[in-house]
C-alpha cells in the first residue's frame, strides 16, 4: 500500500499547526507560501554547528529547508516544492524536528 499523497494544508489546518509551533509564522514570497522562523545563537560557530547537526535528520525526512545564515542568526523557510511551494504536513514535521534540535543545542 502506498502512502497518502501530501496535500497543501487548509487554512484551518495551518492555523492549528501554527498554534503548536511557537515562533513560526507564514510568509508569502512571490508565488510561495512558507513557514518561517528565526533562530538565534551565541555567535557564528553555534549557528553553523546547528545547521550541521540538522543535515542527517533532514536528509532522513527527504525534505529540505531554505535557510539563510548571517552571523548568529539562522532564518529558516519551509514549503513543499512538489505542491507549488505551499505548506504541507511535511513542513510541519520538519519545523517540529528543527525546534527539537534547537532546544537540544541550548
Amino acid at each position: 500500500m502506498s502512502a497518502a499523497p501530501h496535500l497543501p494544508l487548509t487554512p484551518s489546518e495551518l492555523n492549528d499547526a501554527l498554534a503548536n509551533l511557537p515562533g513560526w509564522s507564514v510568509v508569502t514570497n512571490q508565488d510561495a507560501q512558507e513557514l518561517h522562523k528565526r533562530f538565534t545563537f551565541e555567535s557564528f560557530a553555534p549557528a553553523i554547528a546547528f545547521m550541521a547537526s540538522a543535515v542527517e535528520p533532514i536528509d532522513k525526512l527527504n525534505h529540505h529547508p531554505r535557510w539563510e545564515n548571517v552571523w548568529n542568526r539562522l532564518d529558516i523557510y519551509l514549503s513543499t516544492h512538489d505542491l507549488g511551494n505551499r505548506i504541507s504536513d511535511r513542513d510541519v514535521k520538519l519545523a517540529q524536528l528543527l525546534d527539537g534540535l534547537y532546544r537540544e543545542s541550548r
